[in-house]
């Protein structure tokens, strides 16, 4: 015992020396969701050990304990276009480090020709989940040495960072041996090795161990595995070096069950410190879920989990809203499953203050929001999203990283927007964000950057005659009129300022305060049409559900607001579960008198039970805005 628990100290200061240097050298973001975006899960699967159910079929759930098979529980792959055998059994998906690419593995076999019948897998790639290209592997003819292999099981994938590869591993039998665990690294492309297969995890009693299933937490990686001939059942070993062949076995079985089982998968619910590990229960013909924080003591949760599908062998995955959105047009909405794919919100996952630009370089729009969903609005990058029609938005990734591309503000990036400016012949963008209640400019030659940070805040001081509120919010104006470009900011409090004609300094003497009212709280926004000033700003708190927009006018950018009557043109929608609705940007389609209205709301259905949390739990939706002959702004009816 003493000697396990010291090498478990070590694997573990090992593991944090790792995430220390992972740290110093910054992360690498990828396009595509992030992990607290993910809207729902696709599992894999196969039938049974009949031809035509050893094939790939899909179900989805959105909360990770309910599933519907797509596709009325067929195959979404015809097994007979990808395997060699005419049967594929054992799929394992994986989501690639980009985010948008996706890898799948399977046993290339039928059951109907023996247990020790094949000899390859299948390796697939996507980058929808509906269309895939193919590849078999065949061990025995593509490698030397292996004229007595029997069988190739149940391959995985996982991405190596030591590497920067994603290692494919798989279980083999030679003659009279055991089944050891090998490994080998895919090709860039995911149509080959790079080389002959390795051994991956062999037990210290050299028993027989299929079915290998790893997971990485914390810097360590843990291997779930099915012992075969030493009591069968699942079991665990960890390490922090996917190919040092240093595994801690930990002592015990997983499974939380007597009967046979095998093929373990372990995932991680969204948005949540629990884990799943699933296993078939093949002799009993259904699967059974068990729930973990540490992947060390598991419970059954089988009373809280619902299929209409008697799955084998399969692996789950978190995916996006759009996802889940693009495999139900293809194959249909399972029957008595409900899922909230209408247009808003128009981006996937937890953003807000959206800043909305339509681009005459690249013809194209882009909203610039807050990465939302951390806690305490503890974000700390910037992404953006382009659409050609408003309604497909594509994740174009991080444009600015605070901890690495701004020296003197590392944390709260909030509330971004962005300028286009024709510099000669070429168009320059400017973009103005928050970092630590501070603003500052980065430039780039495209909306989608790089951006380059100036190297300090452009706005770190309070206006003459204000005491309270913060330096935040930032909304740049340039005037149709004059060319004139202007900067607006401030919480509890609307400052303006005209900016220099480089776009990235302030001219002197030129801050000033303006007057709304006593409504007036962050998230100003400024906009021309017909010879009149729009000032829009949000009223109360973003963490509250009556958060709202509210309006004034002026003859010049710099006022006086006048403030009409009737002038709240968005709030909640109780009947429609829509609640905190502000801090919003406007968007003209180019050449017409079309507008739409972006801004956030608490995330739908579940913010408004979230307490504070709901205020930096946002999402960004879009709703099109009129106006009365008068020029009034009709208020906007916020939609699903």
């Amino acid at each position: 015992m003493i000697k396990n628990y010291l090498s478990l100290c070590f694997i573990l200061l090992a593991a944090l020396q790792l995430v220390l240097v992972k740290k110093t050298l910054g992360q690498t973001y990828k396009s595509g969701p992030a992990d607290k975006d993910f809207a729902g899960y696709l599992f894999t699967y196969f039938k049974g050990n009949a031809i035509k159910d050893e094939a790939i079929c899909y179900a989805i759930s959105t909360d990770g304990y309910n599933y519907r098979a797509l596709n009325n529980n067929e195959p979404v792959i015809d097994s007979k276009t990808i395997s060699s055998t005419g049967g594929v059994r054992d799929p394992h998906v994986l989501r690639a480090e980009d985010g948008k690419t996706f890898y799948m593995v399977a046993t290339d076999m039928t059951s109907s020709k023996g247990w020790d019948s094949n000899r390859a897998m299948v390796l697939m790639k996507s980058t929808d989940l509906i269309n895939w290209k193919h590849t078999i592997i065949n061990i025995q003819k593509d490698y030397k040495g292996h004229d007595d292999l029997k069988r190739v099981w149940a391959p995985q994938t996982i991405y190596d960072p030591a590497k920067g590869k994603y290692m494919v591993y798989f279980s083999m039998q030679h003659g009279h041996g055991a089944d050891i665990i090998y490994y080998a690294y895919a090709n860039s492309d995911f149509t080959g090795f790079e080389a002959e297969p390795q051994v991956l995890f062999n037990p210290k009693n050299r028993k027989s161990c299929i079915d290998g299933d790893i997971i990485s937490k914390n810097g360590l990686f843990y291997l779930f595995y099915k012992t075969e001939g030493n009591g069968n059942g699942i079991k665990l070993a960890i390490t922090d070096s996917l190919t040092s062949g240093k595994w801690l076995e930990q002592p015990g079985y997983k499974q939380q069950t007597k009967d046979a089982v095998e093929g373990s998968g372990v995932f991680k619910l969204n948005r949540s410190d629990k884990y799943i590990l699933m296993y078939d229960v093949y002799g009993k013909g259904k699967y059974q879920f068990c729930e973990s924080a540490d992947l060390d003591r598991f419970k059954v949760i089988d009373h809280e989990i619902k299929m209409d599908f008697h799955p084998r062998h399969g692996t789950i995955m978190p995916i996006s809203r759009t996802e889940l959105r693009n495999l139900t047009a293809k194959w249909g909405l399972p029957q008595g499953m409900e899922l909230k794919l209408a247009k808003n919100p128009v981006i996937d996952g937890f953003y807000a203050d959206p800043d909305v630009l339509y681009s005459n370089k690249t013809k194209k729009y882009y909203i610039y929001p807050t990465s939302d969903g951390f806690d305490g609005w503890g974000g700390y990058y910037f992404k953006t999203f382009s659409s050609t029609d408003l309604s497909n938005w594509k994740d174009e990734g991080v444009i600015l990283d605070l901890k690495k591309d701004v020296s003197w503000g590392n944390r709260n990036a909030w509330a971004p927007t962005i300028a286009e400016k024709k510099v000669g012949k070429d168009y320059k963008y400017f973009y103005y964000f928050t970092a630590a209640q501070k603003i500052g400019v980065a430039s780039a030659d495209l909306p989608t950057g790089p951006f380059k940070d100036s190297g300090k805040p452009l706005v770190n001081f309070k206006p003459a005659g204000v005491k309270g509120g913060q330096e935040i919010d930032p909304a740049v104006f340039t005037d149709p009129q004059t060319g004139k470009s202007y900067l607006y900011w401030g919480n509890g409090y609307l400052a303006v300022a005209e900016l220099n004609k480089d776009m990235l300094s302030l001219k002197a003497n030129s801050t000033k305060v303006l007057n709304t009212d006593q409504t007036f709280r962050e998230g100003c926004y400024v906009f021309f049409r017909k010879g009149i000033y729009y000032f829009l700003w949000s009223e109360d708190d973003t963490r509250s559900e009556n958060y709202r927009v509210r309006y004034g006018t002026s003859k010049s950018p710099l006022g006086p607001i006048s403030v009409p009557e009737n002038n709240l043109i968005l709030q909640k929608n109780p009947q429609l579960g829509i609640y905190g609705t502000g801090h919003n940007s406007v968007l003209q389609i180019p050449g017409k008198d079309e507008w739409y209205l972006i801004y956030h709301r608490f995330n739908y259905p579940n913010g408004i039970n979230m307490g504070d949390a709901a205020g930096f739990n946002r999402e960004v939706c879009m709703d099109q805005m009129f106006f009365d002959e008068k020029g009034n702004i009709i208020p906007v009816t916020p939609t699903h």
